[in-house]
């Protein structure tokens, strides 16, 4: 798990996902992170944080059914410094079955020299599948690392009809 703003955070496992088992983190400022594998459940007493925890469950769900293409959750920021904030807002806005190069996102940021910085972002980003960096891929049109695996990178393009499956 990675450090944010919020030192209190709740947890929902999805044992059986497209793209594996997940446990889903929330604070009372958002989704906080998602991780690939389960571990153990921190279930919320405040009714507001469990119906957001249900609520950041079935976009989930929505999305791994096919019937969600964007999610429309509070995502907690907090602990991520400010250039991995914007270049994971910036991948958070590739369009669902659209992909993305990191140098593409380097340059969308400002700074067309970052592709490698970039590339770690993505390796650490806090939260998979909703903010999408398995559409990030590398300047040749190849998968390159993936916290779940590049099978399930590739499972999820797939899934998505992005158009390097064409």
């Amino acid at each position: 798990m990675t450090e944010h703003s919020l030192t209190l955070l709740w947890s929902k496992q999805m044992p059986a996902t497209p793209a594996g088992p997940l446990t889903v983190f929330v604070s009372a400022a958002g989704l906080a992170e998602i991780t690939f594998g389960l571990l153990p459940e921190l279930p919320p007493e405040d009714f507001k944080v469990a119906a957001l925890l249900a609520v950041i469950v079935e976009q989930l769900d929505e999305y791994f059914r096919g019937e969600r293409r964007v999610f429309d959750l509070p995502i907690d920021w907090g602990g991520m410094g400010e250039y991995q904030r914007e270049v994971l807002r910036a991948c958070y806005a590739i369009p669902y079955g659209e992909v993305c190069t990191y140098g593409g996102l380097a340059r969308q940021t400002g700074r067309p020299k970052a592709a490698r910085a970039v590339g770690n972002i993505m390796a650490t980003n806090p939260i998979p599948i909703v903010i999408p960096c398995h559409r990030v891929i590398g300047s040749d049109g190849s998968l390159h690392g993936y916290g779940g695996g590049l099978d399930v990178k590739a499972r999820l393009l797939k899934m998505e009809g992005a158009r390097l499956f064409d």
